[in-house]
């Protein structure tokens, strides 16, 4: 597939309701791989945005009442516009609150894409979890979680961890690119909401598949940036894995990609 190559000739804008300590990481990642960002968040002009964007990011990583009206605002918008959702549930399952307003943008909005980790989206399923803060692991089979989550919100489900899984409920893909330093870096999982976000405008129809491209790219990216970076450290790795961003093409990519059918016994999968 030549996603890379179609995105960057398409330009799509992306329309970032984040939280305010990605802002400008988000914004920068999405420069960097050939997407345009907009960050907006007044109930004035967020339905007037979202439904002219390519696709609309709703992250609650820092939450509060106002912000979700405008979230469920914007978010209607873009259904109507045909305009892909993409859901991070930053922290659900660490309040009621986070949980709460999580359930809420699910039912009245219609999510494409739901992208957090295990902890996260086991909450929003009933399953239980572990989460300390922004942090969460599934005390079960990722796989399970992600295919509750696909089927109970009629969605593609991204359950992000050392392998990620990604499921529309019947077809289920593990990508096994990545490297631990990005959980070292604040708004890396923020960011890759925005990046499934620029992918998914390139076709609404082929959530599932653009999907599981946007996170094996992403996971090639940051194993680029560490071989670069591995005896400097943290803060060099950041940087070059902006570079890796701009520099993939879809040659190496499919060279590198580490995707494997996430088949398990018990998740439905046909």
């Amino acid at each position: 597939m030549r996603v890379l190559e179609q995105m960057r000739e398409h330009n799509p804008l992306v329309h970032c309701m984040t939280n305010t300590v990605v802002t400008n990481f988000t914004a920068n990642g999405l420069l960097a791989i050939g997407a345009s960002p907009v960050m907006a968040y007044a109930q004035e002009e967020v339905a007037d945005f979202a439904a002219v964007a390519g696709a609309l990011l709703l992250n609650i990583g820092t939450l509060s009442a106002e912000q979700i009206e405008s979230m469920i605002k914007a978010g209607k918008a873009a259904n109507q516009a045909g305009v892909p959702v993409i859901l991070d549930p930053v922290g659900a399952g660490a309040t009621t609150f986070r949980t709460e307003m999580s359930l809420r943008i699910l039912a009245e909005v219609k999510v494409d894409v739901l992208r957090g980790n295990g902890g996260e989206i086991a909450s929003l399923v009933g399953v239980e979890a572990a989460v300390k803060g922004v942090d969460g692991a599934v005390s079960g089979d990722a796989a399970d979680v992600a295919h509750q989550a696909a089927k109970q919100f009629g969605c593609v489900a991204v359950v992000t961890g050392e392998v990620d899984v990604i499921t529309d409920g019947t077809r289920m893909l593990k990508v096994a690119n990545g490297h631990p330093w990005l959980t070292k870096i604040v708004g890396t999982g923020c960011l890759l909401g925005a990046v499934i976000g620029a992918f998914s405008a390139l076709d609404g129809e082929r959530m599932f598949e653009l999907t599981t491209e946007a996170v094996a790219f992403y996971g090639i990216a940051a194993e680029l940036a560490y071989r670069e970076t591995a005896e400097k450290g943290i803060g060099s790795f950041q940087m070059s894995f902006l570079d890796q961003l701009s520099q993939l093409n879809d040659d190496k990519v499919n060279e590198l990609r580490r995707v494997e059918n996430g088949r398990n016994e018990g998740t439905g999968n046909e």
